[in-house]
């Protein structure tokens, strides 16, 4: 890789490109899931990837690894879900340092009345302004991007949001 070496045009536009999309849409979706059902994308976010951890939940050190939140948001987040009753937490029994997190049956609810017009916004927002072709090559190229700096996408296949 060479250093100080600047970006040509294409990479700029890629970058910026990028960059710009990701700004202008995750408010939108985070907004649009605040005003319709009293969660922020992040909460959306918790909710879901515990919704697929099952019954067993995630213990908070592994949910970090897989939630796009710093330690303090996602105890933040997590905190305020279980007040609302969505998410339950409880000591690790195999680590007693460690806590596990479950969503809740009334957590199950939320996350169901969500993800329908989290999908909707979605379509809305990014799927709809690609075309098959065009998303395949976008989802290659950004997993490229993660393999490359060593990331995941921690089970999107199986994600609430990818069967509408």
């Amino acid at each position: 890789m060479a250093t100080g070496r600047r970006l040509d045009v294409l990479e700029f536009q890629a970058w910026r490109a990028f960059f710009y999309t990701y700004a202008v849409v995750v408010p939108k979706l985070d907004t649009e899931l605040e005003r319709d059902h009293g969660l922020s994308l992040n909460q959306f976010e918790v909710l879901s990837l515990l919704a697929q951890a099952g019954r067993k939940g995630l213990r908070m050190s592994d949910l970090a690894s897989r939630v796009i939140l710093s330690p303090s948001g996602l105890t933040r987040s997590v905190d305020q879900l279980e007040r609302r009753g969505l998410v339950s937490r409880c000591v690790f029994e195999r680590d007693r340092r460690g806590q596990l997190a479950t969503i809740t049956p009334e957590g199950r609810t939320a996350l169901r009345k969500a993800t329908d017009s989290h999908v909707q916004g979605v379509r809305r927002h990014f799927v709809d302004h690609l075309s098959r072709a065009e998303l395949k090559e976008l989802a290659d190229s950004l997993q490229a991007v993660l393999l490359g700096e060593g990331a995941s996408l921690h089970g999107a296949e199986q994600s609430t949001t990818a069967n509408p």
